[in-house]
């Protein structure tokens, strides 16, 4: 005779657990597919119709099935008779368990929960809400994840549209609009910012079979959006039963300061970090420190630069914040400024157009001293023209450091500002300015850090974040 097993009786006990769990999975099926049966046109029909009654039914039985995983895995806080108040040592024992039904991404979620109530604390408990990590209200955070992605993509309206068609749930577009800005509240940059490790990691990809460190350029610019003002908020509660009739306040264009850190890999670039909102130069300077001091940006690993138009005060922040740090005058705003000055010495003439590309190729070769002297020896014909031409030598004078063309292209720098250009159009124009869209200042943020945390890749970490902000609420 061979030598019996020894089973524990924790594997009998899950065995019988799993094989009840079973028999409650194949009674939910059978039901669904009863439900099925009954929805289901002739027998004859073509496959769009099939697949159309099983999408209608598909919630009803993923959400039946998960009922019975919650109630299997959890079958001891079913069970539960009594707990300790966490305030006080009392000893709670249950009461009627009171239902709750929760929308979740799989389907409706019907609870039926063990109630305890101290008397002493006056204070209510649901040790299985707890258990489950359910987020306050009936929409779940899965499906306020889901919303949150198609809202900072679209139009609130065609959000919500695009939102049932795609998930079968129904979410007003006014309660969307309130679960996105919830999320977003109080955002700052290192909240939509990637950690360390995930730069390193994007860094040594580029970095791979290369000789020299890789390029991070920071570029900083601005953009603009439509905001109203606060008076423009409603103070009559529900729809309002009126025509409709002209706005009595009035629409004002603020610039969307921000900045963006991103790889140079030959060709192409490497998107790192992108904060931007409307804010003041202040601010955008304060969120920069904190990256600086969350050392997000591993300053000995990579050679970085800064590359922006001629304003001061970027100049300044960058300076007082990175030290290592290689200055690069944007070429193609500098060309648009010796445009200008032509234009004023020369008018719309051939002249000016040669005059202003034989400039330009000096300034490409890194011959800005060349440059100067030939606007130290130029003639001018007007007032207006030696005006233009006193700024445009001050101008590259005062930028003359940064200008040196030849030497950042051979170092693999680049010449341009297209990388924060970009930004600013995917992440603030295409959302923002839309027909007939008019922001507060505190949505237009919030609708500008969910739109960062994405393209950083850290939109789940932001719900992360609004999850355990919402437990400890």
């Amino acid at each position: 005779m061979g030598q019996a097993e020894v089973i524990s009786l924790d594997e009998v006990r899950a065995s019988n657990q799993w094989a009840s769990l079973r028999q409650q999975l194949h009674d939910h099926f059978d039901q669904w597919l009863d439900d099925l049966q009954a929805q289901l046109p002739e027998p004859e029909a073509t496959l769009a119709q099939i697949t159309e009654t099983v999408w209608a039914l598909r919630q009803d039985l993923t959400g039946s099935l998960t009922e019975a995983v919650v109630e299997h895995a959890h079958c001891f806080e079913y069970m539960r008779k009594e707990i300790v108040c966490e305030t006080c040592p009392c000893v709670l024992t249950t009461r009627p368990a009171v239902p709750r039904t929760v929308e979740t991404m799989v389907g409706r979620i019907r609870l039926e929960r063990p109630y305890f109530y101290c008397r002493v604390c006056r204070e209510g408990r649901y040790p299985l809400d707890e258990a489950l990590g359910l987020t306050p209200g009936r929409t779940q955070l899965d499906v306020q994840k889901a919303a949150a992605k198609l809202v900072i993509e679209t139009a609130y309206d065609e959000a919500k549209a695009l939102f049932h068609d795609l998930t079968g749930i129904h979410l007003g577009s006014e309660r969307m609009h309130t679960l996105s800005n919830r999320a977003a509240q109080g955002l700052g940059v290192l909240d939509v910012a990637p950690s360390r490790e995930q730069i390193d990691e994007r860094i040594d990809q580029v970095a791979a079979d290369k000789w020299r460190r890789p390029v991070v350029v920071l570029g900083i610019d601005g953009a603009f959006a439509p905001t109203r003002p606060e008076s423009a908020r409603g103070h009559c509660l529900g729809q309002r039963r009126q025509r409709a009739r002209r706005p009595t306040w009035k629409g004002q264009w603020r610039e969307v300061k921000g900045f963006r850190f991103y790889l140079i890999d030959g060709q192409r670039i490497v998107h790192l970090l992108s904060w931007h909102q409307v804010q003041n130069e202040a601010e955008l300077g304060e969120a920069l420190k904190e990256v600086k001091e969350a050392n997000l940006i591993p300053e000995d690993r990579v050679r970085l630069c800064v590359i922006c138009d001629g304003a001061s005060w970027i100049w300044e922040h960058v300076q007082s914040l990175f030290s290592r740090l290689r200055q690069v005058l944007d070429y193609y705003h500098c060309s648009d400024y010796l445009h200008r000055m032509a234009k004023a010495q020369y008018g719309d003439t051939q002249q000016a157009h040669e005059w202003v590309e034989a400039t330009l190729t000096r300034l490409y070769l890194g011959k800005i001293s060349a440059v100067l002297g030939g606007l130290k020896r130029m003639q001018a014909t007007s007032e207006e023209a030696q005006q233009a031409i006193s700024n445009c030598w001050a101008f590259l004078n005062q930028h003359r450091g940064r200008t040196h063309y030849l030497q950042l292209r051979r170092g693999g720098y680049p010449l341009g500002s297209g990388g924060i250009e970009s930004a600013n159009k995917f992440i603030c124009h295409t959302r923002l300015k839309r027909s007939g869209a008019w922001w507060y200042e505190l949505n237009c943020n919030q609708m500008l850090a969910l739109r960062c945390a994405k393209y950083n890749g850290t939109l789940d970490q932001v719900f992360v974040r609004h999850q355990e902000r919402l437990r400890t609420a």
